[in-house]
């Protein structure tokens, strides 16, 4: 091909694109200066609007072509509407193919040029099933109305906006009411009489937007119309729909926080589970003779608690003294007989010889990983349930013991010979505290061992002298303590020894949960992929008043 052939070509092609390719994809871009909106509610029960809009079409834009309208309800007569475009009918009158219930007017060779202004007037007589049960008043109906509006990409600009309603024939001045007026609009509108004498509600906005959805409405008794003519509910179906599928949209995310806050907190809690879960294959049978503290293990007690079990365990036995609350430090007592001592307190007074405070903490986490598998191996061939029941009730007796003690005496032993045991109740620290916020508590003979700032027994015990036989028996009085000094002791040795030896609980637990109960390793081949190409939730409006016609966004095509 010659070179000026194919420049020829190409010019023309240019030319082509920019005469016709703009008609291709339309651009809408006008204002609404001035919109009337008669609403004549009639003896009928139904509804005949009337609008006279006038637009301005922006220079920059195409013909205003086509105006779409919207309707309260499907049920109206298409062909009983009528329309024109300054003052020239349009016959072009269908539904719309985008506005719900609405109606599209074809302005044909009468379309707004750009630059240009029309006045737009339709006719929708008789629409039915618009007034409902007024929700105040069962004997007065309800009219609720919103005017069409346009997509606010295509309109700008202020609209002064009227809006009246004519009520029936035959309502008196007195008997309606009118609705809460929209924000933007004068709290009381205009009333008065019209021509043909019915009362009329008019309200006007002058910087109203023609985008903007804006609900007027009264009320009338409902004697003056025709009691078929009454929508019984006070929603209708698509409403209800839309008002389903909006809160389905707005339970999404909700829902979507609530399943990441829920993974948080299972995760979390998993961390505390450490004892493996072949202890829950049940046996048969009550395994008895575990200790407190393999009790609290299979209780899947707070390792705070169960560290802080054998540190009451170690000092009983005259094993260990602490020498230093916070942070907490023993010393082990040379003179004391390791036969009595099992395999774990062993393992934890090893632990607390290295002064290196993170490899204690894995000392520790190597003595509680051994301990649950030492109750793991106990517990096979016997019924966990059972078990878990059977100590439970070791629990509560000891604590009933402890409770109907006669004397402070005898209460305070009880306390000291079952401690480990009565650690292993939910509500150990307020139980405590209950029963001994009152009177004097004997100290144990091992208390100087656990508070070091407390006097040994030796050292605070004062005897009377011998008397004759005629003066009575001879009594040593034992250290005391205030009950609720006492109380406040005990409890706080497992927050001490979860801020000083553990540190954080869930980070302690996990790294022997990993060990002990790994989570479960789920190969790549059993997961499944899916991808998503975008998507959404389109979620529809609907008006929540009773008796709502409204009509739906339309026009600015």
């Amino acid at each position: 091909m010659p070179k000026k052939s194919l420049l020829l070509s190409i010019v023309l092609g240019l030319i082509f694109f920019a005469l016709f390719l703009p008609g291709f994809a339309q651009t809408y871009l006008f204002s609404v200066p001035k919109e009337i909106v008669h609403a004549y509610w009639n003896e009928d029960g139904t509804l005949s609007l009337y609008y006279e809009i006038w637009f301005a079409n922006s220079a920059s834009a195409d013909p205003i072509d086509f105006v779409d309208i919207g309707v309260p309800t499907q049920y109206y007569d298409l062909n009983s509407v009528e329309a024109s475009i300054n003052g020239i009918p349009i016959t072009s009158i269908e539904k719309s193919p985008y506005v719900t219930n609405g109606i599209a007017l074809g302005l044909g060779e009468n379309a707004i040029r750009p630059g240009e202004t029309g006045v737009v007037t339709v006719l929708i007589p008789n629409i039915e099933r618009v007034l409902y049960v007024d929700s105040s008043d069962a004997n007065y109906v309800s009219a609720v109305f919103s005017p069409t509006w346009f997509g606010s990409e295509f309109v700008s600009g202020y609209t002064d906006l009227t809006v009246i309603f004519h009520l029936p024939n035959g309502v008196q001045p007195e008997e309606p009411r009118w609705h809460q007026s929209p924000g933007s609009f004068p709290t009381e509108p205009q009333t008065g009489l019209d021509s043909e004498g019915r009362i009329f509600y008019s309200w006007n906005n002058p910087q109203a937007s023609a985008s903007t959805q804006y609900k007027f409405g009264a009320s009338f008794p409902k004697q003056y119309v025709p009691e078929t003519a009454i929508v019984a509910q006070s929603i209708n179906i698509d409403a209800l729909m839309n008002i389903l599928l909006t809160l389905f949209c707005a339970a999404i995310p909700i829902l979507f926080v609530f399943i990441i806050v829920y993974n948080i907190i299972k995760a979390q809690r998993r961390k505390l589970e450490y004892l493996p879960p072949k202890i829950a294959i049940e046996g048969n049978g009550i395994k008895r003779g575990l200790t407190a503290v393999e009790a609290a293990i299979l209780l899947e007690q707070p390792l705070d608690k169960v560290l802080t079990m054998i540190l009451f365990s170690v000092i009983k036995k005259g094993a260990a003294s602490v020498t230093q609350k916070d942070p907490l430090e023993l010393k082990r007592e040379t003179n004391a007989t390791e036969e009595n001592l099992r395999p774990y307190e062993m393992k934890f007074l090893e632990a607390f010889e290295i002064t290196d405070k993170r490899k204690r903490q894995q000392a520790l986490q190597e003595m509680v990983i051994d301990l649950v598998k030492s109750v793991q191996n106990k517990m096979r061939g016997f019924s966990r349930k059972e078990t878990i029941a059977y100590y439970k009730e070791i629990v509560n007796r000891a604590w009933k013991q402890v409770e109907e003690a006669a004397t402070p005496e005898v209460k305070s032993e009880k306390f000291s010979e079952a401690l480990e045991w009565t650690m292993l109740d939910r509500d150990y620290d307020d139980r405590t505290k209950r029963v001994f916020e009152r009177g004097p508590v004997y100290v144990p003979t091992w208390w100087h061992r656990y508070d070091p700032l407390f006097p040994s027994r030796s050292a605070s015990t004062t005897s009377t002298p011998t008397p004759s036989p005629s003066q009575g028996p001879t009594y040593t009085s034992a250290p005391r303590l205030p009950g609720s000094d006492f109380a406040a002791s005990v409890v706080n040795g497992v927050q001490n020894v979860s801020a000083s030896v553990i540190g954080n609980l869930s980070d302690f637990t996990s790294k022997i949960t990993n060990k002990t109960n790994p989570p479960p390793v789920t190969s790549s081949s059993s997961r499944s992929y899916s991808s998503s190409r975008g998507g959404g939730c389109a979620c529809a409006c609907a008006c929540a008043c009773a008796g709502c016609a409204c009509a739906c966004a339309g026009g600015g095509r």
